[in-house]
C-alpha cells in the first residue's frame, strides 16, 4: 500500500494497470491476510487498490488509516476492474517489493527493499527521480543490534530511567491492549481468544486468549492500530498482552510493568536478529519467548530464571513454521505464550533442558545464536518450498 501510494502519487493520474514484483517472503505473508480498511478484500491486490486509490503516502507505516466509506467502495471497484499482476522475483533481497503504474504509455514505478518504508528507487517514464543503495541483507538504515546480548539486556532493564521508555510502551499497552479487546469484544477469524476463555478463566489461559485475541483482530481487518515488535504487529502484540495480563493479575507498579516490558521487547528483538525479518521460522516463537521472559521478571524471577525461560521456551516450540499471515497465527502465538509459560514454571522449580538436548547449547546466548542459524539458514529451502506450497507450485506427490 505504501509503495502504491507513493507511485500513484508521481504517476498523477489513476492508472490503467498495475505490476506488483515481490521477494517470496513478501508474497507469503500477504496472500491470505484481510487487508485493514477494505471491507474485508485479501492479499497484495487489495493492498495495493487501498494505496492507489486513498493512501496518503506522508503516513508512512498508516498509509490507509484515514480511509473514508466513500473511498472503500472506489477501493473495490478498483480492485474489481483493473488488472493487477502479482509476480515472484528473486533478486537476492528477502524483503523486496516493486510496484509499477501504468496509463497508457506512461508508467511510475517504486521499489522498497529490506524493511517497509525504505524506498530505494522512483522512477517515472525512464527518469530515475530517486535512487538510494540498496544493502542486501544487511539491512541498512535499521537499528544496529549487534551490541545486543541477555547480560547487558538484563542490566538495561534494571537500571533505566524509565521516563527514556515510558512514551514507547506506554503506546505499546494502549493499542495493543485495545486491540487485544477489540478481539475478544468482536467476531474475528477464529475467534481463538474467546474459544480459550470460554473453558477456563485463569491468569495463564486469560495471557494466551488476550494475545490470541489481538491477533485474531488484527490478521482479520481490524483497523485499530498496532505498536509492532520486529516489524510485526503480531510479535508487538505477543511480547506485550501476556505481560500485561500478568501485571494486572499482580496489581505491579507501573515502573515494573515498564521494566517488564523492556525486557520482553528487547529479548524478541535479540532473538529475531540473527534470524532476519522473514524467514520460514514462526515469529511468534520468539516473541512468545520474550513475553515468558517478561512474565518471569514480574514474578519475581532473576537473571537464571529469565534465561533459563527464554531457552526452555525454545526447545519446545522451535519448530513451528511460519506460512503467511491469517487467522491461524492467533493459535501459533497461544502455543507459544503456553510454551512460554511452561518453560517459566520448569524454571522455577530448577528444572530446565541441558546443553547437548537437541539445539540447546552451553547457554542462552549460543542457544540464541544456533536457533537464527537454524531460522536464516537452515529454513531457507524450508521457505521456499512453503510459498511453492502456498502457491500451488510445489510438486507434493514426490517420494
Amino acid at each position: 500500500a505504501y509503495a502504491a501510494a507513493n507511485a500513484a502519487q508521481v504517476l498523477g493520474t489513476a492508472p490503467d494497470r498495475v505490476v506488483v514484483d515481490a521477494s517470496g517472503s513478501i508474497i507469503k505473508n500477504v496472500k491470505s491476510v484481510i487487508v485493514p480498511n477494505t471491507n474485508h478484500l485479501k492479499g497484495i491486490p487489495a493492498a495495493v487498490a487501498a494505496g492507489i486509490v486513498a493512501g496518503k503516502p506522508e503516513k508512512r507505516l498508516e498509509v490507509i488509516s484515514s480511509v473514508t466509506p466513500a473511498d472503500i467502495e472506489a477501493i473495490k471497484q478498483f480492485w474489481e476492474t483493473r488488472e493487477i499482476e502479482v509476480r515472484h522475483v528473486d533478486n537476492g533481497f528477502t524483503f523486496e517489493i516493486i510496484v509499477t503504474l501504468y496509463h497508457g504509455d506512461s508508467y511510475a514505478k517504486v521499489r522498497i527493499v529490506n524493511y517497509h518504508t525504505n524506498i530505494v528507487l522512483i522512477k517515472k517514464d525512464g527518469q530515475i527521480l530517486y535512487q538510494a543503495k540498496a544493502e542486501g541483507e544487511s539491512e541498512e538504515g535499521l537499528t544496529d543490534h549487534s551490541l545486543l546480548n541477555m547480560a547487558d539486556i538484563w542490566d538495561f532493564i534494571n537500571t533505566v530511567d524509565v521516563s527514556d521508555i515510558k512514551e514507547a510502551l506506554d503506546r505499546q499497552i494502549d493499542y495493543n491492549w485495545a486491540i487485544a479487546q477489540a478481539g475478544i469484544q468482536g467476531d474475528y477469524g477464529a475467534n481463538i481468544g474467546k474459544v480459550l476463555l470460554s473453558t477456563d478463566q485463569s491468569v495463564a489461559t486469560r495471557a494466551k486468549a488476550m494475545a490470541a485475541a489481538g491477533s485474531d483482530a488484527r490478521m482479520s481487518g481490524c483497523e485499530l492500530p498496532v505498536v509492532i515488535n520486529s516489524g510485526s504487529g503480531n510479535q508487538g502484540i505477543t511480547v506485550s498482552v501476556p505481560v500485561i495480563v500478568y501485571a494486572k493479575e499482580r496489581n505491579v507498579s507501573r515502573e515494573t510493568l515498564y521494566r517488564a516490558l523492556a525486557l520482553s521487547n528487547l529479548t524478541a528483538i535479540y532473538q529475531k536478529t540473527p534470524i532476519g525479518r522473514l524467514s520460514a521460522y514462526c515469529g511468534a516463537v520468539s516473541a512468545g519467548a520474550g513475553a515468558g521472559a517478561g512474565i518471569a521478571y514480574l514474578c519475581g524471577g532473576g537473571f537464571e530464571e529469565v534465561a533459563h525461560t527464554v531457552v526452555n521456551a525454545l526447545a519446545i516450540v522451535s519448530g513451528i513454521v511460519c506460512d503467511g499471515a491469517k487467522p491461524s497465527c492467533a493459535a501459533k502465538i497461544a502455543s507459544s505464550v503456553d510454551a512460554a509459560l511452561m518453560a517459566f514454571q520448569l524454571s522455577i522449580q530448577n528444572k530446565s533442558f541441558l546443553p547437548g538436548e537437541g539445539i540447546i547449547k552451553d547457554d542462552i546466548e549460543e542457544t540464541i545464536k544456533s536457533m537464527g542459524y537454524i531460522g536464516r539458514v537452515g529454513m531457507r529451502l524450508t521457505d521456499t518450498e512453503i510459498l511453492n506450497v502456498m502457491i500451488d507450485q510445489a510438486d507434493i506427490n514426490q517420494d
